[in-house]
Order: structure tokens, then C-alpha cells, then sequence
């Protein structure tokens, strides 16, 4: 789902405009991210965790040139689904 989508579907059920379900998902978006950058983690209710994880410095391979190259450190940000949310998929 794109978030032009979400927007509509967020707008129609709840019964508000677009301008504002955007402002509304915008803003959650920047929620997110200061409380990441801060280094806490970020849970949305019944849906999932977002956290940062470190990830080490590793040898890889360029695909391109076969070259031996380093990748560097890095944070990388993860996404852990909440039990309730993978009971209903399955």
C-alpha cells in the first residue's frame, strides 16, 4: 500500500480530511524518528517495535568486479512485528 492509499483509507474511516490524516502520519513519521535517534525504541501498540540496532564492520564481495571490499559499520533500524500481528497473518 502506497501512502496516497493510506490516506484515503485512513481519511475514510475516520471521517477527516486528507490534509489532515497527512499532517497526522507526517508527524508520526518525526515521532519516530527523534525517539530513535535519542536511541529508544518505538512500539505502536498491537502492531510492532521499531529499534536500532548496531550492525559490525564486514567483508563483503562487489558484484559487479568481484573486488574484495569492507563494508563499514553501520545502525541500521529493525522492525519487530508483535505476536498479536503474526498470530493474524498466519
Amino acid at each position: 500500500m502506497l501512502k496516497k492509499e493510506l490516506l484515503n483509507v485512513l481519511s475514510e474511516k475516520l471521517g477527516i480530511k486528507k490534509i489532515e490524516t497527512e499532517k497526522f502520519l507526517d508527524t508520526l513519521g518525526e515521532i519516530i524518528t527523534e525517539e530513535l535517534k535519542k536511541g529508544e525504541d518505538f512500539t505502536l501498540g498491537k502492531l510492532g517495535t521499531f529499534k536500532v540496532k548496531d550492525r559490525a564492520e564486514k567483508n563483503g564481495v562487489n558484484p559487479k568486479t568481484g573486488e574484495k571490499i569492507v563494508i563499514p559499520a553501520r545502525k541500521a533500524v529493525t522492525f519487530k512485528a508483535s505476536k498479536n500481528l503474526s498470530t493474524l497473518i498466519k
